[in-house]
């Protein structure tokens, strides 16, 4: 393992930001997690793991860059589902700059595989002007994009349906979908922040298996031991709620991701590259 690293991990707490702090500590690293608030039971499970707190808020600039000096490296996640798109470029573009103005010498932006492909999904394109303003900023940078999370399928909506027997994603049965564990995410930024100036400028879509719905829902009933259904629904049945999410279940149908799993293989051999089955079956009594 190469030389311990300090690390400022933001979104922490969630199941992303989550698998890269346990990535990192289990690798020897330290890791200082960024926090609204360092009373929250959330901060004293961090700190319980032996994360340092840095209280900081994408609102306050000032805080970011306190919270970011001193750090070899920073990883940045937001997200757009809390308040949209246009307030998660603004975070994006925050944490940059604060990282710009500590000195960072290694910067992991989170962003989405396929982002860079024009995909006309909001929550893509917000990301993608993330990267726009990361790649002029003269920070050292990598950008980790991953595909579809099969923690997805963790979701309550989707759980409640799994337990009945039922996969449903607004997708054909027989289109492929790329999907990824947060597992290996955390483990590819570790990876990424220990190579340093080797990854510096370079983009990486991951992904750790491909296969279709039918595909899916016949792993979970192997692994369950009960009859799994996969029922695919048209996107606009999303789009009442949520018009990125319906974009987005359009653009898997007609495009799809395209990240090349030989590649990652060969040059991430530190990686596990789980597939959808062993995921699944880590996971054997929750579906």
């Amino acid at each position: 393992m190469s030389q311990s690293k300090l690390v400022l991990v933001t979104g922490a707490t969630g199941k992303q930001g989550g698998a890269v702090v346990e990535a990192l500590l289990t690798r020897g690293h330290q890791v200082r997690a960024l926090t609204r608030n360092a009373a929250s039971p959330a901060a004293k499970r961090l700190r319980e793991q032996g994360v340092g707190i840095a209280v900081g808020d994408f609102t306050d600039p000032d805080s970011l860059v306190r919270a970011t000096r001193g750090a070899d490296a920073v990883y940045a996640m937001s997200t757009p589902y809390e308040q949209g798109a246009e307030k998660e470029i603004a975070q994006g573009i925050t944490i940059t700059d604060a990282a710009r103005a500590a000195g960072v010498a290694h910067f992991i932006y989170s962003s989405v595989a396929s982002a860079n492909r024009a995909t006309g999904i909001p929550h893509f394109d917000g990301k993608y002007a993330v990267e726009k303003h990361l790649q002029a900023s003269g920070v050292p940078y990598t950008i980790v994009a991953p595909v579809f999370f099969m923690e997805n399928l963790l979701q309550p909506w989707m759980l409640s349906s799994l337990r009945q027997g039922k996969l449903a994603m607004a997708l054909p049965a027989s289109r492929s979908l790329q999907q990824i564990t947060v597992a290996d995410i955390g483990a590819f930024v570790a990876a990424v922040i220990e190579r340093g100036d080797t990854v510096f400028g370079r983009r990486f879509d991951i992904a750790g298996d491909e296969l279709t719905g039918e595909e899916a829902a016949a792993i979970l009933s192997k692994v369950t031991g009960r009859e799994v259904h996969y029922e695919g629904f048209p996107p606009d049945v999303l789009r009442a709620q949520n018009e990125d999410l319906a974009r987005m279940f359009e653009w898997f149908d007609h495009t799809g991701y395209a990240a090349n799993m030989k590649s990652l293989r060969r040059d991430f051999p530190e990686v596990t590259w789980h597939t959808f089955e062993e995921w699944a079956q880590a996971r054997e009594g929750t579906f």
